[in-house]
């Protein structure tokens, strides 16, 4: 027997005979468990927890969405803003710079902000999917800006993660990029000092936009 066979034997030994490993449950929860899209319960579930990642969320009427972004523009001091092409032309008080054709990393960070709207929402955890169809704009147009302005359309809203994947299997099939948005763009270092700002904008503002 060689050094090596004694060493192991020996490891063998002092473990012992191999743990019964456990049964691991496989009920996963699906797509639909929680009820449908843009249910009045998954839009406030929605709302709650996009305010816990400290972003404001603003819930508004669809007539009042123009009024609704001047005045978020205005809170954030916002004169210049992106929006992906397709995007309304103008807006009261408010400069819009269209990107098309594609503006540059340096022009983005020279705008008070973007605005977009989004795939989907997640009401579970409060995410927003971007991914990167003509709502949502490419991935540049929401990380470099310091301020992201986003529409959610209440009916897009789904309640759980399971429901979201389920949705986006189309842009996914397609090469798609998808972007998954919690709150602000934030990270802590090892004495839990957070900092925001670090990978995307450190101002996200949501405006969730119902009625029809």
């Amino acid at each position: 027997m060689s050094a090596r066979d004694t060493v192991l034997a020996r490891v063998r030994a002092a473990l012992g005979p191999a743990p019964e490993v456990p049964e691991v449950p496989r009920g996963y929860r699906e797509a639909g468990a929680l009820g449908e899209a843009g249910t009045e319960a998954a839009v406030a579930r929605f709302c709650e927890r996009v305010a816990e990642y400290r972003a404001t969320v603003t819930r508004v009427q669809r007539g009042r969405l123009a009024d609704a972004v001047s005045e978020a523009c205005g809170r954030h001091g916002a004169q210049r803003i992106a929006v992906p092409p397709g995007a309304p032309p103008e807006l009261p008080g408010v400069e819009l710079v269209v990107d098309e054709p594609p503006l540059s990393a340096r022009d983005l960070d020279a705008l008070d902000g973007v605005l977009t709207g989004c795939a989907l929402a997640i009401a579970e955890t409060g995410t927003l999917v971007l991914d990167g169809g003509a709502r949502s704009g490419r991935r540049a147009l929401t990380l470099v800006p310091d301020l992201h302005l986003c529409v959610v359309e209440a009916g897009t809203i789904v309640p759980s993660v399971p429901d979201a994947v389920a949705a986006l299997s189309r842009a996914a099939s397609e090469g798609r990029p998808l972007t998954f948005v919690s709150g602000p763009s934030a990270t802590s270092d090892i004495e839990l000092d957070r900092v925001e700002g670090v990978h995307g904008p450190r101002t996200l503002d949501v405006i969730v936009l119902t009625g029809t």
